[in-house]
């Protein structure tokens, strides 16, 4: 059930691999550990995904796709993870991760006020980067292992109930 849930919504791996944007990476997209769907790779893939899906970075799918072929773990998952915090779940989420970088560094956590301007950012940018940028890199590690682990556990449950349903029909 995972493998066939994941196959069929992922993109052809000679399509990517021969993309004009992604061709300066070379051999490094043959590693078939990139393409193949395995407990490792696809929960290697989930933590590097959601760990780069919460920098406050622009280029997060570039950071998710070197994770992946850093740490050998499905390049299309990773890639596709990135996507949670897309234009419309970024405030709530960046909100999120300031609150909890605050409450990290023990420091009270600002209010917005009634009209978000600019010139309000640009003064309060001083006391806010810290605890943003802690929270952001603290929920990203924890999600991202968080991830590892259950699905590890997850696809390990599903096949012994496999082999558990497979031991059951079989004829005597």
């Amino acid at each position: 059930m995972p493998r066939r849930l994941f196959k069929r919504y992922m993109p052809d791996p000679t399509s990517i691999r021969e993309h004009k944007s992604l061709r300066f990476l070379g051999k490094l997209l043959h590693d078939p550990n990139l393409w193949h769907l395995n407990r490792h790779s696809v929960a290697r893939a989930m933590a590097v995904g959601l760990f780069a899906a919460f920098l406050p970075i622009p280029a997060q799918m570039l950071v998710a796709a070197a994770l992946a072929i850093t740490v050998r773990g499905n390049m299309p998952i990773a890639v596709s993870l990135v996507w949670l915090t897309n234009p419309i779940t970024m405030p709530a989420v960046f909100f999120c991760t300031y609150q909890a970088g605050a409450w990290l560094m023990d420091v009270p956590a600002r209010h917005l006020p009634d009209e978000l301007t600019w010139e309000w950012i640009s003064s309060q940018l001083s006391t806010l980067w810290q605890p943003f940028l802690l929270g952001s890199v603290v929920c990203g590690l924890v999600l991202g292992a968080l991830a590892y682990f259950v699905v590890m556990m997850y696809w390990r449950w599903w096949v012994a109930r496999q082999w558990a349903r497979r031991k059951k029909n079989r004829k005597p």
